[in-house]
């Protein structure tokens, strides 16, 4: 066997006709260590080259090397030095200013509401819903959460129901007594929160407070009180539904004004309250955050729903609607929508910081904007209210359950909010495992209802007894200014 085809330790002799310069006078090829350090030293200098990024031209390159020319003066080494690093410099700039353009261009210039959310979850390290958690790392070897199944960790406590007349079932019918008053809270056995009372069985009750007419703003600016919503909240709460937002957007006082105007004269009677809308969901965003935060704080084990709102009217409506036309009903679908995109989004980006940091419980998102689907307000078999008419000779009336759900819209709101518990978001839920030890029946019945509510508030406790003197002061106060 050849050298060729045999040991590859073997040097092989080159391929090819033979270099007549690298031969001696006896036709020898000559493969000294000199010309092994030449072909080293060209080799390393065309790496060298190629890594910079520079093309050096042959003059260049003559110049520099010093067994081109026999001799180079030192002088001009170093300008052909400080040439090449002036070329790589430049190079660099061009190559870091094309870089910061590109992104500049993708940081202003989102494709839609999900790339900005997904570019916030970037810019703040956070953990995004739909993405999976990190690895327990070995100082948690055993987690202090547990993992549950998404219907477990919404019924293992009590059931919180806050909101607006959305939310209480304002429109329904048969509401509980004593709230379907004016100034009351209009609460429906049809509202929603019954509806999911009945279909789940929850370890604890179901605590229902959503109230017509409520804000946003009212849920913070009533917190410590006995009248707040968000103190019903307790530790050993397991789900919290809530619907809130359109009075905060002004959205029945938008409705008047697109209404109760002359159709032919005032065509733009909708369109022209778009700045202010606008500036009303840019206002409900921090005050939407607020309230999630006010909740979580006070249930971190919860499942926290948080409800959109349903289309009024129909996708392509067919013609007028009272005295809204039909590019006037698209743009306020267009209004809710939007709306909604910002509850979604503001809700997303709580969770998002709820799951990154490894706590328990979650926020969630419950899309109902085509919950009464070809049941809108104009349409025959309609699951809304519609405007309510005054007596003959007083015109229309926009009534405070008009475009609110009816029994059925209720329902159909319920299904929605049912598949959420039962589904779970895009993620792992965790409870703590101390929450779930310590609750048991009388632990959820003792705390129904927050620890400022007179009827359920633990006995001899400070806070039952500040609101109870409350109570007498105001009764008190009612008397003197009736006699």
């Amino acid at each position: 066997m050849s050298a060729r085809d045999g040991d590859p330790r073997e040097p092989r002799e080159p391929e090819g006709p033979e270099d007549p310069a690298a031969t001696s006078a006896s036709g020898e090829p000559v493969n000294g260590p000199e010309q092994d350090r030449t072909e080293t030293s060209e080799a390393s200098g065309q790496d060298r080259t190629e890594v910079s990024g520079t093309a050096e031209s042959p003059e260049t390159s003559e110049a520099s090397d010093p067994d081109a020319s026999g001799s180079t003066a030192p002088d001009d080494g170093d300008a052909g030095v400080r040439a090449r690093r002036v070329r790589r410099r430049r190079v660099s700039l061009v190559t870091v200013s094309v870089l910061v353009l590109a992104l500049v261009a993708v940081l202003a210039v989102p494709t839609s509401r999900d790339a900005l959310l997904r570019l916030w979850c970037d810019a703040t390290g956070g953990v995004c819903p739909g993405e999976p958690l990190p690895p327990i790392t070995e100082d948690e070897e055993e987690d202090w959460r547990v993992r549950m199944d998404p219907k477990d960790a919404a019924l293992w406590g009590n059931y919180v129901s806050l909101g607006d007349s959305y939310s209480s079932g304002d429109g329904a019918g048969e509401y509980e007594e004593g709230t379907a008053e004016p100034g009351e809270c209009w609460r429906s056995e049809h509202a929603y929160p019954r509806v999911i009372e009945e279909e789940f069985s929850f370890d604890g009750a179901l605590g229902f407070y959503a109230c017509s007419s409520h804000k946003g703003s009212d849920m913070l600016s009533q917190v410590g009180t006995p009248e707040s919503q968000i103190e019903r909240v307790t530790e050993h709460t397991s789900l919290v539904t809530v619907g809130i937002g359109g009075n905060d957007l002004g959205f029945i006082p938008v409705l008047r004004t697109c209404i109760m105007r002359m159709p032919l004269l005032e065509r733009t009677a909708c369109t022209d309250q778009e700045e202010e809308v606008t500036e009303r969901m840019d206002a409900f965003e921090d005050t939407l955050t607020e309230v999630l935060t006010e909740i979580r704080d006070r249930a971190p084990d919860a499942r926290v729903l948080v409800l959109g709102y349903p289309r009024l009217f129909p996708e392509q409506p067919p013609g007028m609607y009272y005295t809204l036309s039909q590019s006037d009903q698209l743009w306020l679908n267009t209004v809710a929508q939007r709306f909604n995109d910002r509850i979604r989004d503001t809700a997303y980006q709580v969770d998002g910081d709820v799951y990154g940091a490894r706590q328990v419980g979650s926020v969630e998102f419950v899309n109902v904007f085509t919950a009464l689907k070809g049941h809108e307000v104009s349409e025959d078999d309609a699951w809304l209210n519609g405007i309510v008419l005054g007596q003959l000779g007083e015109g229309l009336r926009v009534d405070r359950a008009s475009f609110h759900p009816t029994a059925e819209g209720q329902r159909s709101i319920a299904e929605r909010v049912r598949l959420q518990i039962e589904e779970g978001p895009e993620r792992v839920l965790f409870t703590s495992r101390e929450t779930l030890d310590k609750v048991d029946a009388e632990v959820l019945h003792t705390e129904l209802g927050g620890p400022l509510d007179p009827v359920n508030a633990v006995p001899g406790s400070d806070d039952t007894d500040e609101a109870e003197a409350d109570e007498e002061g105001n009764g008190a106060t009612e008397a003197g200014a009736g006699s």
